[in-house]
């Protein structure tokens, strides 16, 4: 028999069937069914499982096969680095990281960063390299009063520069292969660049190019951690570092009553009567020149010879060109010509000379109280002594000397 609205989903042999056969044939469709629900199910739960990092639970064993670099995002979950880590390959589920890690203050704690690791791994094992501080790669820490150069001492030892400790950070092993990026690229970029895209702030932009090139970066890095991407080439760690830092310098925190308030340091410099970049510039000297407690002093004198024309006569500049630490400078040195003679020259140097802390900043900005004309160390402790005079600048130019301060 045939209709027009027959599906012909059976043939005719199919719909005859003995009475025997549909009972078993009832049974083989459900048991179809029930595969095909179980299936769709399934996939099902693993999509949503690897989506939330939730229920599927697959798991790799030992310690992983190939070398592979992740990153874990700043203020991540125990249970986003474990998605990101079976994103990358490392383990097979991000179940199988969180089970292991669950309770382990290392890995709630963990440092936002670079990380190498495995591919393959089990969720133990993944668990026990990451929180490795060893396994963390490309961090740099930048302290005050660092400059881009290096720092040669008196005994001909070498205190790395920015530049190098960016240089070293950017050093990562995979599978055997090293790749660096050498201090004399991070130059070349440093001095060519455009510096708008290396992230330095708009405020900063006029000043930087009227700069030699050679140090028109200068201070504009200024002191943190940093975390950058190894294997990355010059300009992008240069940009990687200068943005976090244009960031930094967009939230400065300032003492406050109750605690601490973040200003742009545009906005913190607006009384000052200087431009944010000179104030940028002063920082970076009170950090050469001074210790934290006396930041504010040095930086009341710094505004008092800036306001009579007198000359800044700071040792810290003359040897900023010189590629030294702060040390006694001679007649020699101080009667050598150049832009950052600040014996010889008024007003600020052409740049900043190094980079400036968070207290450096907030002490450029916020002066003492105080007309104090010269400053020297007077002690081993590095404490300094103030006077209005130089008559009183030169008692206590003996008295130091008398101490042992230098």
């Amino acid at each position: 028999m045939s209709h027009e609205d027959d599906l012909d989903l059976f043939d005719a042999d199919e719909i005859d069937e003995s009475p025997e056969e549909k009972p078993r044939r009832t049974w083989q469709i459900w048991a179809l069914v029930a595969v095909v629900v179980l299936l769709l199910g399934g996939g099902a739960y693993y999509g949503v499982g690897r989506v939330l990092g939730v229920g599927y639970f697959g798991d790799y064993s030992g310690d992983g096969d190939g070398d592979v670099l992740v990153h874990v995002q700043d203020g991540a979950s125990t249970k986003a680095i474990g998605s990101m880590l079976a994103d990358a390959g490392v383990v097979r589920s991000a179940r199988a990281f969180v089970n292991a890690a669950s309770g382990d203050d290392r890995i709630a704690s963990l440092h936002p960063g670079y990380y190498v690791m495995k591919t393959a791994m089990s969720g133990r094992a993944a668990e026990a390299r990451i929180a490795d501080p060893a396994s963390r790669v490309g961090n740099v820490q930048i302290q005050g009063g660092l400059q881009l150069s290096d720092l040669h001492n008196p005994d001909n030892s070498v205190k790395s520069g920015i530049l190098s400790l960016l240089a070293n950070a950017s050093c990562v092993t995979l599978n055997g292969k090293q790749t660096c990026t050498q201090v004399r690229d991070l130059q070349q970029a440093a001095a060519t660049a455009d510096p708008a895209e290396l992230g330095v702030p708009d405020w900063a932009l006029p000043a930087v190019a009227k700069a030699d090139p050679a140090h028109r970066l200068e201070g504009l890095i200024v002191a943190g951690v940093y975390d950058v991407k190894p294997g990355s080439d010059a300009r992008e760690l240069l940009k990687t570092v200068l943005t976090a830092s244009a960031a930094t310098l967009s939230a400065v925190r300032v003492p406050a009553p109750g605690g601490e308030s973040t200003v742009a340091l545009p906005a913190l410099s607006k009384d000052t009567g200087l431009t944010p970049y000179q104030v940028l510039q002063v920082a970076s000297l009170i950090e050469r020149e001074a210790i934290a407690s006396d930041f504010a002093k040095v930086s009341r004198v710094t505004y008092n010879r800036l306001a009579v024309g007198m000359p800044l006569q700071y040792d810290s500049t003359i040897n900023y060109e010189l590629d030294r630490p702060l040390i006694a400078t001679s007649d020699a040195d101080r009667n050598r010509a150049g832009p950052y003679n600040s014996y010889q020259n008024t007003g600020l140097p052409p740049t900043p000379i190094s980079s400036p802390s968070q207290a450096a900043l907030v002490a450029a900005a916020k002066p003492a109280e105080g007309t104090w004309l010269y400053f020297v160390k007077c002690d081993k402790d590095g404490n300094s002594c103030f006077a209005n005079t130089q008559a009183e600048h030169d008692a206590n130019v003996r008295k130091a000397r008398d101490a042992g301060a230098f």
